[in-house]
């Protein structure tokens, strides 16, 4: 069975940070100290199974929950990995066979209740539900990953909110910058540890996004175009990889950002300037309702529907710096 991890401290003080697992509304502490993601992976995966609903003695309503990535962890991403969303935004999938990473600053984490803060400057901010990866060892070279034997390179998963500022990041071709503010990366809350037979099921997690109780994304992971195992490889082929690593594998369709027309593109290509091109975008966007303003509630949540694999779920408020 799947175990909720947890990483919570008491309100306002997040110095005093401590694991536990999750049984309903009550948390059962892990007696190791365990500094980082990477720590309680490496070494308290064993006793976060072993513990039972009799030991949970702290109540989830005297704490707050934080991010169970910590901030040393690398933050990786990828782009354009689902089907609906590559449809969404104007490309056929078939004319991107390739697999698109970048990464997101890790001081943009935030926890699974935190506000989202939208910078002054800003004005187009989005929502992306994604399911985030999280590396179960190191891996210091490339290795192929087989499908059913994702248990030996990864932990668990979590939920991600890879806000984004689309004037930002697609005006100024910064995904780095657009995506990298701080509280951009809401995740939590929890890190469900899953058993080996149970990495199958990734597929079957339905991942739902709302604002304001309005549904924005509804999508299954099975939309994937480039599944754990292959993203997995391609990463450890590129760069080093530590237990506790968070790897974001993209959102279904439904974001505020969507492509202009055919036409409008083909007219913004042969007739505008760059300058004039994303001006126009701009002015655009802010009639467009969906993105997101100050004070509208962000609700997500990943699990199958048979409730048997549950990643939780996280509510953020849109507040302004």
């Amino acid at each position: 069975m799947a175990t909720p991890l947890v990483r919570y401290a008491a309100p306002g003080n997040h110095a005093t940070a401590q694991w536990g697992v999750l049984f309903d509304r009550r948390i059962a502490p892990l007696s190791g100290a365990y500094a980082t993601t990477a720590d309680v992976v490496r070494h308290g995966q064993v006793e976060a199974r072993a513990l039972r609903a009799a030991q949970a003695t702290v109540s989830l309503d005297e704490v707050s929950l934080l991010s169970p990535i910590t901030t040393n962890q690398q933050f990786l991403c990828q782009g354009i990995n689902y089907g609906s969303h590559v449809r969404e935004s104007g490309i056929d999938p078939a004319s991107i066979p390739f697999n698109t990473f970048f990464t997101k600053a890790s001081s943009s984490l935030a926890g699974p209740f935190d506000d989202v803060v939208r910078p002054a400057h800003v004005q187009l901010l989005d929502y992306e539900i994604e399911l985030g990866l999280v590396m179960g060892r190191d891996l210091s070279e490339a290795v192929d990953v087989r499908a059913d034997r994702l248990h030996e390179v990864l932990a668990g998963v979590t939920i991600v909110n890879d806000v984004s500022a689309r004037d930002v990041q697609l005006p100024q071709v910064q995904f780095y910058k657009g995506k990298s503010y701080r509280s951009f990366g809401p995740t939590g809350p929890v890190l469900l540890l899953l058993e080996p037979h149970e990495w199958a099921r990734w597929p079957d997690l339905h991942m739902r996004l709302s604002v304001n109780g309005q549904v924005r994304q509804d999508s299954l992971c099975r939309d994937m175009i480039h599944p754990p195992h292959k993203t997995i490889s391609e990463f450890s082929a590129l760069q080093n990889l530590q237990a506790g690593d968070l790897i974001a594998t993209g959102t279904p369709a439904g974001c505020a950002a969507r492509a202009p027309g055919k036409l409008s593109m083909w007219v913004a290509r042969h007739f505008l300037s760059e300058s004039t091109k994303w001006r126009l975008f701009i002015k655009g966007g802010r009639r467009n309702p969906l993105y997101l303003q100050p004070n509208d509630v962000m609700t997500l949540s990943i699990r199958t529907d048979d409730g048997a694999l549950d990643l939780g779920q996280q509510r953020n408020k849109v507040t302004t710096a």
